[in-house]
């Protein structure tokens, strides 16, 4: 584990504070869809991602979902600190985007190191500051985006995320993310597929021209 924890955090953290998350962190492997977190959850650990990503999402009083972001390689979530500092109830829901493999933290050493390092203070602000960013990047594609153009950049960010061209969500999980309805989404993916920008398939989405 000390080894991939200095591939991925050996530009931030000293030697002595990997030492340290070495000998109190659990190495995790995440297959592709396992719930790691759900909603009203108490947050006893918080992930450092050593590969992998993992998608956060939202959700309504009806059930449905919304998309927040996505985590991937050394990053960990914002949401996660603030439950853990004040020790209260996750208000998210945080899924396997795919094959993932991260190190859990306990919350008793967070405070502990804010005051031993200043790496990690650095740290655990740059992810407030950069969770608070994609938060808005989220809302800002409600207010002023089309469903059209929200559901392009889906696309756009799903492919980057796998790194592949091909996205296996079905019509109706793009709609619980995208926080509309099945029959929406596939109108405009069949909108796309006539623009030459994808290709509609039984199990999957090819991406062409975007």
């Amino acid at each position: 584990m000390i080894q991939d924890l200095k591939n991925n955090f050996g530009h931030l953290f000293e030697d002595s504070l990997l030492n340290e998350i070495n000998q109190v962190g659990t190495y995790k492997d995440l297959p592709e869809g396992f719930k790691m977190m759900e909603i009203g959850d108490y947050v006893r650990s918080m992930p450092l991602l050593i590969s992998g990503a993992i998608k956060i999402l939202r959700e309504d009083n009806d059930g449905d979902e919304l998309l927040l972001y996505f985590l991937e390689r050394g990053d960990t979530c914002a949401m996660t600190l603030t439950c853990c500092l004040g020790q209260t109830k996750s208000e998210i829901r945080a899924i396997a985007e795919k094959d993932t493999t991260l190190v859990m933290v306990p919350i008793e050493k967070m405070e502990q190191w804010s005051e031993k390092y200043k790496s990690w203070r650095k740290f655990v602000f740059e992810s407030y500051y950069s969770r608070l960013n994609e938060l808005f990047a989220t809302i800002d594609s409600i207010a002023f985006l089309n469903m059209d153009e929200r559901l392009l950049k889906y696309l756009q960010e799903k492919s980057r995320i796998s790194e592949t061209k091909t996205v296996y969500n079905t019509h109706q999980e793009i709609a619980y993310e995208l926080h509309s309805s099945r029959v929406v989404i596939s109108r405009l993916l069949k909108k796309l597929e006539n623009l030459g920008k994808i290709e509609l398939h039984r199990s999957y989405i090819l991406l062409k021209n975007i």
